[in-house]
């Protein structure tokens, strides 16, 4: 194999396209669609503040930052640091999620986010964003095609840092959807693009990161089975009763209980990767 020549940008949207291709109603964002999904994405992240607040506290802040936080979500991270900097923007492409942001806005009282309704492969730096940004920063979403023209978009707005946090290794959700997708689509699940791709991409453009690799574990709790195979209908693509079936039996197999509830517990080893953009 010659290592000099591997194109990590193809690798990267290989990978990507074969995760899309095992079921494509699992692709980056769109199980966020559902303002029901996003709202109970919100209430965990509200149970992981301590986590949040880590986070920002590991960028280069100040209170004059302008920051470009991409992949919003319901706000997990722009929510607290619109009350620490000048200005976020805040973009998220999944209706669910923009949703729940907008309300969490109007509910913080909060002036100082602009959110910007896209993918960020289809955002124009001209007439979208409102940049130079001293902080840019996409945490778990980095769910884009192309991962090299979006790094090089984030380094055009930049005038700072840039911080990447992505994936090692197989995840709980990866391993669960390993034993399930035979079952559920008669086909293996293919994996998606972790670090060691986007590490290789970062190299090729010259960019050689800081990086941090850190485990994380959550928990999340059902007040009962109905509740917990909803939760997880939209992870899974379950479009059938049939399918319902296996993941309610899958389900049921590995949930704990503990203190008159479900239990489910995750994990994943994570990385940060961040370095000072010199434009």
């Amino acid at each position: 194999m010659d290592i000099e020549n591997i194109d990590w940008n193809e690798v990267w949207k290989e990978k990507m396209d074969a995760q899309k291709r095992a079921c494509p109603s699992t692709g980056a964002g769109s199980i966020w669609q559902e303002k029901e999904s996003a709202r109970r994405f919100w209430e965990m992240s509200l149970k992981n503040w301590v986590r949040m607040e880590k986070c920002i506290q590991g960028m280069a802040l100040t209170p004059d930052s302008r920051v470009l936080d991409i992949g919003a979500g319901p706000g997990t991270l722009a929510i607290p640091l619109a009350e620490k900097v000048a200005h976020v923007t805040a973009v998220e492409p999944a209706d669910g999620m923009v949703s729940v942001l907008r309300e969490n806005i109007e509910a913080y009282g909060i002036e100082n986010i602009n959110c910007v309704h896209k993918d960020w492969e289809a955002v124009d730096s001209e007439t979208d964003l409102y940049g130079p940004y001293d902080v840019v920063f996409a945490s778990y979403s980095l769910g884009m095609k192309d991962i090299r023209a979006s790094i090089r978009k984030m380094m055009e707005v930049s005038s700072g840092y840039i911080y990447l946090y992505w994936f090692a290794g197989e995840t709980s959700w990866d391993m669960h959807s390993r034993k399930l997708w035979p079952s559920l689509h008669d086909c293996e699940y293919p994996q998606g693009p972790k670090v060691d791709v986007l590490y290789n991409v970062l190299y090729g453009l010259g960019i050689h990161p800081n990086m941090k690799v850190f485990p994380f574990e959550y928990i999340q709790s059902f007040a009962s089975l109905d509740e917990a195979v909803e939760n997880f209908k939209p992870n899974y693509a379950i479009m059938s009763e049939e399918q319902e079936g296996i993941l309610r039996a899958y389900l049921d197999e590995i949930l704990e209980k503990e203190n008159g509830k479900l239990v489910h517990r995750g994990w994943s080893t994570r990385v940060k990767l961040w370095w000072k953009n010199m434009g």
